[in-house]
């Protein structure tokens, strides 16, 4: 698992921001009907940023996060993965998100990426879009920075570069490389034990070796998950890592 259900954005409010939000329903090209969170600022900021949740799906956390992004004027929509096998709706505590994931495929997330990525483009075209995903949403992010979706960059937290995340169809990250057509962003957790840092090196090495524009920061001593306000002792490395965030959209929009 990623976050706790009680996990909250290691980001400040800005209190007094103009920001609207809203739920919506979107609709995909194989006809699943999946919930996102769409939370808009006063569209100052050129870019527009499609958050991948973890494997919990939407749930307060991903809402949280948009809000922040939007009180900085970046326009965030927040996707659930799981409509096919559970409907609609944000994701409880007791959500039994290990079978829906273990249902989930790669064509199916592509697909609704897809469905995201058009309706923000319906808002407005001109603006560069970025995915955002951490854990499940990590490596699904990356992966869709090769799913020809024409993204500005493509930002992960702790995903595993080199494990398919679906039962069957699907390969690592690192076999991908090749087709990655935007600058690509990692910030991982040096402690984190289900991601070894000889496969983090080695994505590191083949994206240099493809010349993806990349930068890909460990941060020593941090867990899997560390972004997250209740991981006190790492406040300092989850306002480093949400700094790195906020210039990777500026410098590639």
């Amino acid at each position: 698992m990623c976050f706790p259900y009680d996990a909250e954005p290691p980001v400040p409010q800005i209190l007094g921001a103009a920001v609207e939000n809203e739920n919506l329903t979107l609709r995909a090209a194989d006809g699943n009907e999946f919930s996102a969170f769409l939370a808009k600022g006063d569209g100052s900021q050129r870019a527009t940023v499609l958050i991948l949740p973890d494997v919990r799906g939407l749930f307060h956390f991903y809402e949280e996060l948009a809000l922040r992004f939007a009180e900085r004027n970046i326009d965030s929509l927040a996707i659930d993965y799981f409509g096919r096998t559970a409907g609609l709706g944000a994701r409880a505590e007791e959500f039994p998100w290990q079978e829906h994931v273990a249902q989930s495929t790669f064509e199916g997330v592509k697909n609704d990426v897809t469905a995201a990525v058009e309706h923000l483009r319906l808002q407005d075209s001109s603006r560069p879009i970025f995915t955002l995903g951490f854990c499940f949403g990590g490596s699904n992010s990356w992966h869709q920075a090769a799913n020809g979706h024409e993204l500005a960059g493509a930002i992960g937290f702790y995903g595993h570069p080199d494990r398919p995340d679906f039962p069957q169809g699907a390969s690592g990250v690192i076999e991908r490389v090749a087709d990655i057509s935007c600058p690509i962003l990692g910030l991982m957790g040096g402690a984190d034990q289900g991601i070894p840092s000889d496969i983090v090196n080695k994505f590191d090495e083949e994206l240099t070796a493809s010349s993806i524009d990349h930068q890909i920061v460990t941060y020593p001593g941090a867990p899997h998950s560390f972004f997250d306000r209740h991981f006190e002792e790492f406040a300092s490395e989850s306002a480093d890592a949400w700094e790195k965030v906020l210039s990777f959209i500026a410098e590639n929009s």
